[in-house]
């Protein structure tokens, strides 16, 4: 942890890090970020640069001003190359796969959520095994408690608001920089999730200037805090937001009705929640064996990602 969690003086080169690695994982986030329910901090998480990033995150502040009088300091410092490959990557997999993701959504439900299901369980599994079993019983099991409530929240409509999206931005990259907690769900109970997707559509530069400007304004609040809690408290961090993260399932179950008006929280939780034979009886196509087969290449993509990332 000391290393991961020192202030980067020293800059990886190219050829430590490899920025075309970085790019793709990158591009893999912004796919994540697109779903409800699968956190782009995840993929960083099981593909080896997560403490880096936070690092690289975490070094922005006050002293960020003197440095730049210094560019070539102000550049290193900071691991510029690896925060605008990241960066570049996340915004060519946010834009390449919002409307790739918009039509799975609406005519192959089943296949997009099962895909990332597995990705969630394998991630489970990967981060879960490396804790240490008290944490992961006690924090773990509190995790679980949490997500489920997290779930069960009422969806909110701040739609048509700037300021609310600003605020919303802070949230939302909050989620997305833990590893567990889906960003896209959040502004999803926040009734934002479609005009976020349409935003990025259709180019409007004025919502997502601001959405920008408060998931940097998040950033620069948080990431500080998480690098001190990953500092002192890695273990029990990591092993409460597994328990968050299997909680996510509910989410991605592949076969699921949408829209229900149910009589409370608990009710919305698991109403939507359909066998394959009900889903095809009620909604559609089922896809059930394109589905498992997604799910199992989602899966084993998740473990292939972990085992040949740097570490």
């Amino acid at each position: 942890m000391q290393e991961n969690d020192a202030q980067p003086d020293v800059t990886y080169s190219a050829a430590e890090q490899g920025m075309v690695g970085v790019f793709f994982r990158g591009v893999l986030m912004g796919l994540a970020e697109l779903v409800p329910g699968v956190s782009g901090g995840t993929m960083a998480f099981i593909s080896g640069i997560y403490y880096r990033l936070i690092g690289a995150l975490a070094s922005f502040g006050l002293g960020s001003v003197r440095l730049l009088r210094y560019p070539g300091k102000f550049w290193r410092h900071h691991q510029l190359p690896f925060l605008l490959a990241l960066g570049l990557g996340m915004g060519i997999g946010i834009a390449g796969f919002a409307r790739v993701i918009g039509y799975l959504m609406e005519h192959a439900q089943p296949v997009l959520w099962a895909f990332f299901a597995g990705v969630i369980v394998v991630s489970v599994y990967q981060i879960g095994s490396a804790r240490h079993k008290k944490n992961l019983l006690a924090f773990g099991t509190l995790g679980l408690v949490l997500g489920l409530g997290f779930l069960a929240l009422p969806a909110q409509n701040l739609s048509g608001s700037l300021v609310a999206l600003y605020f919303a931005g802070m949230v939302a990259v909050c989620a997305w920089i833990l590893p567990g907690i889906s960003g896209s769900f959040v502004l999803l109970l926040l009734g934002l999730y479609a005009d976020v997707i349409l935003a990025v559509n259709e180019l409007d530069l004025t919502f997502l200037l601001v959405l920008g400007a408060g998931c940097a304004s998040g950033l620069l609040l948080f990431t500080r805090a998480l690098s001190w809690l990953l500092a002192h408290f890695e273990d029990p961090l990591l092993a409460l937001l597994t328990g968050f993260m299997a909680t996510a399932l509910l989410k991605l179950w592949p076969w699921q009705q949408s829209g229900l008006n149910s009589e409370g929280p608990w009710q919305n939780l698991f109403a939507p929640l359909l066998w394959p034979s009900q889903y095809a009886a009620e909604v559609g196509a089922d896809f059930v064996w394109i589905a498992l087969g997604a799910a199992a290449m989602g899966g084993m993509g998740v473990w292939l990602l972990s085992k040949f990332s740097p570490r």
